[in-house]
């Protein structure tokens, strides 16, 4: 199966930006190669970009408050797992702590990193970060693999609360919801929405099906559009029945 997530909301679409960005990051910044390297540095900066856009540290920090709240409730009940519920509130208190002793805007110490910030926006500029526009970066880029992943691990790991809070929670909104099996009919599926209340979309589809979702919704209908995935003319619905899995989110 292939998963897709829809974001109802701009705070999950944050969330979820930066989790994508963070999981660029990690992969590139572990890796010996130069560009490898370059492309983390860029999936750094494209961070501080995203998280510095809304009072993200106060979101994640009431969210987990509110889960924190929710499972304690869970106590004394004999059907949860008391070590799996220490655990979670566990993980969800140390995600906390380590929100609230950010200090300052989000990655403020970036921004006052006259060297990265020459790097930036540099990078903005179409083959602007080439070794005779900025020889510091290019004597960076060939120094030993080891330094330059010090020196990535060092930039980042301030952002790393962050990155932990916006996984406990995407977490635990992928885990709200229960997945309905249902068809499109010639590629085709709506519903009115009746009440319910989402703040994320996730529809699977079997890889067996090469379509992909087109999705729009508000608080009154959703309509899904499965299209055939040609990159070199118009794209076309598929004008079958699909079957797929949709879940309904919601924290």
């Amino acid at each position: 199966m292939i998963s897709y997530e829809y974001p109802l909301n701009e705070r999950i679409r944050t969330l979820l930006r930066l989790e994508d960005l963070f999981r660029k990051h990690a992969h590139f910044c572990s890796s010996d190669a130069p560009l490898d390297n370059h492309a983390g540095l860029l999936s750094l900066f494209e961070i501080l970009e995203v998280a510095g856009r809304a009072d993200l540290k106060v979101d994640l920090v009431q969210e987990l408050e509110r889960q924190r709240q929710i499972l304690i409730s869970f106590r004394n009940n004999p059907e949860i797992s008391e070590e799996a519920l220490s655990g979670a509130l566990y993980e969800i208190e140390q995600a906390s702590s380590g929100l609230l002793a950010m200090a300052g805007k989000i990655g403020q110490y970036l921004r006052e990193n006259e060297w990265l910030m020459g790097i930036r926006s540099r990078a903005a500029i179409p083959g602007g970060v080439c070794q005779f526009d900025l020889p510091s970066y290019h004597f960076w880029l060939s120094r030993e693999a080891d330094a330059r992943r010090r020196d990535l691990d060092t930039w980042a790991r301030p952002m790393a609360p962050i990155r932990s809070g916006l996984e406990i929670v995407l977490r635990l909104l992928r885990s709200s919801g229960r997945p309905e099996e249902l068809q499109a009919k010639a590629g085709t599926f709506q519903m009115t929405m009746a009440g319910r209340t989402a703040q994320m979309l996730r529809i699977r589809i079997p890889r067996s099906e090469p379509v992909i979702p087109e999705i729009s919704a508000n608080k009154y209908a959703l309509n899904i559009r499965f299209m055939l995935p040609e990159t070199v003319v118009r794209p076309r619905v598929a004008e079958r029945d699909i079957p797929f899995e949709l879940t309904f989110c919601s924290l």
